[in-house]
């Protein structure tokens, strides 16, 4: 007999949309999200897409109308609840932006809660487009499966981020210069919120470094005896507090 397919398939395209979602209440897809649909995935009455709304987290959808440039769907099934999401902000200097856009899209893969850009003096950009910076986040939660999307900050300086740092998160700060173990550090400190401070292609100048380390959040750690470039200091200072720390292990 059969394997009954799985529905909805996994094939099934995925989006986040602005709109909360409630059972019996259509949503109209419009703009880019619709040319995606209509012409890249060529769905059609009855075909199944999966919502997400960032608050009440995974549905099933079926299309009731597609027009030529917008859509109609119908929320089916609610599948998952929006995902809880371990308590880590990134913090990284931006970067040139090729490499900030890997950022973006792998902090978002990796399950952080928060990402606020910085800028510090050795920075080679000093500004973010918040609107393409969101359709990366958001297409990375797409792709991955998340039911959540980070909030994604505009950007400061390094100044105020310190000053306006919350006393009851701990600040790791990835200091090329040395520090204790990054992976100690994250193990002993996986019940406490976190924030994690990564640098600018030229590193930290002197002034900022003691600007960080004097700050009473502020923890500064090793990510090992290798200088890492600013995209992947991030990178991987994010996997490995989510597997000590986060929800990897069944931790946070």
């Amino acid at each position: 007999m059969p394997a009954t397919p799985a529905w909805p398939p996994r094939s099934a395209p995925r989006l986040f949309v602005s709109d909360r979602i409630e059972p019996g209440t259509p949503i109209r897809i419009e703009g880019n999200q619709a040319h995606y649909l209509l012409r890249v995935m060529r769905v059609g009455p009855s075909s199944p897409v999966i919502l997400c709304d960032d608050q009440t987290g995974e549905w099933s959808a079926l299309v009731v109308e597609a027009g030529k440039r917008d859509l109609l769907l119908e929320p089916a099934e609610h599948l998952r609840p929006r995902e809880a999401v371990p308590d880590l902000w990134l913090c990284p200097a931006l970067l040139k932006k090729d490499r900030f856009d890997l950022v973006l899209e792998k902090a978002t893969e990796l399950g952080v809660a928060r990402i606020a850009p910085v800028v510090t003096r050795r920075c080679v950009a000093d500004s973010l487009n918040p609107e393409r910076a969101r359709t990366i986040v958001t297409e990375a939660a797409e792709q991955c499966a998340r039911t959540a999307l980070p909030r994604l900050e505009a950007v400061v300086p390094l100044d105020r981020l310190l000053a306006d740092w919350p006393a009851s998160r701990t600040l790791f700060f990835a200091d090329e210069q040395g520090g204790t173990p990054a992976g100690p550090s994250f193990a002993a400190a996986r019940v406490t919120p976190a924030g994690l401070l990564t640098g600018p292609e030229g590193g930290f100048d002197e002034a900022e470094r003691m600007a960080i380390r004097s700050h009473p959040c502020a923890q500064p750690i090793s990510l090992g005896p290798r200088i890492l470039r600013g995209e992947t200091a991030a990178i991987a200072a994010i996997a490995l507090w989510m597997g000590l720390a986060g929800d990897w292990g069944g931790g946070a």
